[in-house]
């Protein structure tokens, strides 16, 4: 079994002002400081990174994470996903596993952060290259919903396929299907974010705007991890809103 106390893991948060879907999205109050702020303190509360760091190319971010004391490294070059803009900030530092916090996904729950790196002690561990969340839907407007993306996965756990479309597909309605969402929160190794960052995008990532299946595309295993908790995405003003609310029942 490989030694975890032997891996340095840190949190990185990619942090970008001009969503598509809702620009500024970051910088929005929630419930007495911003989205940004309040996930990185979220991670930092977990006691479980070495150290923890957002990375953005936008002044305003950059100023709000050195306003709360956190640690910010700022982009050098355009990215078009999360994962190449951590790869350029962690290419040269010493570390082994490198956590993506989503920066839009406050609400971190310790318990799964915790199972999530446990893939990494586990016998066999050394064929996984990056490690993810997933929790069970059953609304069928979050189902349907493009902004939740969904996974599907072997009997090993290990995904098969993302997509925003509702997958499986239920054929046979006699069967009982069962649907994941895929939660933005996943771990992977140095070695297997530094590849992704260094190949380019294929079609099927593309075309879904997911970049977990890059990974997939090139032959790279993902473990998935259930957990119950119900994270929400800050993607629309809805989204904001319900995490307000959730927040004032913490």
């Amino acid at each position: 079994m490989q030694d975890s106390s032997k891996l340095r893991v840190i949190a990185m948060i990619p942090a970008r002002y001009e969503a598509s879907r809702f620009p500024g999205k970051l910088m929005q109050d929630l419930n007495g400081q911003t989205v940004i702020a309040t996930t990185y303190k979220a991670a930092k509360s977990t006691g479980l990174f070495d150290e923890v760091y957002v990375v953005t190319d936008d002044d305003r971010i950059y100023d709000e994470v050195i306003k709360i004391g956190g640690k910010v490294v700022r982009s050098q070059k355009e990215h078009e996903c999360g994962s190449d803009r951590i790869a350029e900030a962690v290419e040269n530092m010493d570390v082994d596993i490198v956590v993506n916090v989503q920066g839009d996904e406050p609400f971190i729950d310790t318990n799964s952060l915790t199972k999530l790196l446990e893939v990494f002690q586990q016998p066999g561990s050394e064929a996984i290259d990056l490690a993810s969340l997933k929790t069970e839907l059953k609304d069928l407007e979050e189902i349907n919903n493009p902004n939740n993306v969904k996974v599907i996965t072997g009997k090993d756990q290990s995904a098969l396929y993302f997509s925003r479309f509702p997958i499986p597909y239920p054929s046979d309605t006699s069967v009982d299907t069962v649907y994941y969402k895929h939660v933005g929160i996943y771990a992977f190794r140095k070695s297997a974010l530094m590849d992704f960052y260094r190949l380019p995008m294929l079609p099927l990532e593309a075309s879904e705007k997911i970049e977990c299946i890059r990974y997939l595309e090139y032959g790279k295993k993902i473990k998935m991890v259930e957990t119950s908790v119900k994270s929400i995405g800050i993607d629309t003003l809805e989204d904001l809103e319900k995490a307000r609310k959730l927040l004032a029942n913490y």
